[in-house]
């Protein structure tokens, strides 16, 4: 049995068979959106055959199944990297579930630096496209050809409408940006830094590339947003390291659970009632 299918039928004997109004990944120190979610039932990943471990403190590695705003929801808290154990396609397992479980779409979200002074510690920035810069990819070795997968508009322009109502809404600033993939785990110097801003990136991370490029893979419609950290290195005398992170994007937060929040309501109730 392939290790997707384990999984989707482990999840399925254990309750989680959707539909779901989306699946939402959180990033390093982004599990305060659990707390917003109702009624929860959880998993550890460690229980579902074929979930990663993820190995980066302030990622907590438990599945949930719950109501946001109403609609139900599939919530994995935590990722596994691709600099982790050097696989790219780390997030797979996870992410073929959510589609078979009936996941109608993917809200991507992570901790990132931020190459404008505009867009400061504590910005929320949606994504609008993103450049790998990693030379990785999480369909390396996939035989079909379904691996040649279009990426205009990975992040899906209807999600990112309701992004932008669902922050006005919440009274939330948030602004828009082209996100960087690096492969990590070291933070970026000053001069990859300024590359990445000659290339056209408004932020730089480690994550959310390869989820993105999976999702589209497994036909998911993809949103993405951002928790500015800190500035990136060499900005304004940005110095980036891991405990600024966490810290930074606990307290970010809120903003983050009240606009996941807000999106979710606007997103269609699978299960009819609204």
């Amino acid at each position: 049995m392939a290790p997707e299918d384990a999984a989707i039928a482990f999840l399925r004997a254990e309750g989680f068979e959707g539909p779901y109004a989306c699946a939402i990944v959180t990033g390093t120190g982004l599990g305060a959106l659990v707390e917003a979610v109702e009624d929860r039932v959880s998993l550890g990943y460690d229980r579902i055959p074929g979930f990663p471990a993820p190995g980066v403190s302030g990622h907590g590695g438990r599945l949930h199944r719950g109501r946001l705003s109403g609609r139900p929801v599939l919530v994995f808290e935590g990722r596994a990297h691709a600099y982790e154990r050097g696989d790219a396609a780390a997030m797979r397992v996870p992410l073929a579930a959510a589609r078979a479980l009936g996941a109608g779409g993917l809200l991507l979200t992570n901790a990132s630096g931020s190459l404008r002074l505009e867009a400061g510690p504590g910005s929320l920035v949606m994504l609008t496209d993103h450049i790998n810069l990693s030379g990785l990819s999480p369909l390396i070795g996939e035989p079909s050809d379904a691996r040649f997968v279009p990426m205009t508009d990975a992040y899906d322009p209807g999600l990112r409408t309701k992004l932008l109502a669902a922050a006005e809404e919440a009274g939330l600033p948030l602004q828009a940006g082209i996100y960087a993939w690096f492969s990590g785990p070291s933070f970026e110097t000053p001069a990859e830094v300024r590359m990445a801003g000659i290339l056209g990136a408004d932020l730089v991370g480690m994550s959310t590339v390869p989820e993105t490029i999976l999702a589209r893979f497994l036909g998911l419609p993809v949103a993405a947003v951002s928790v500015v950290t800190n500035l990136a290195a060499g900005i304004a005398g940005g110095a980036p390291h891991h405990a600024e992170t966490k810290a930074v994007a606990a307290r970010a937060g809120a903003d983050l659970a009240r606009l996941a929040a807000a999106f979710v309501a606007r997103l269609p109730d699978p299960q009819g009632h609204g």
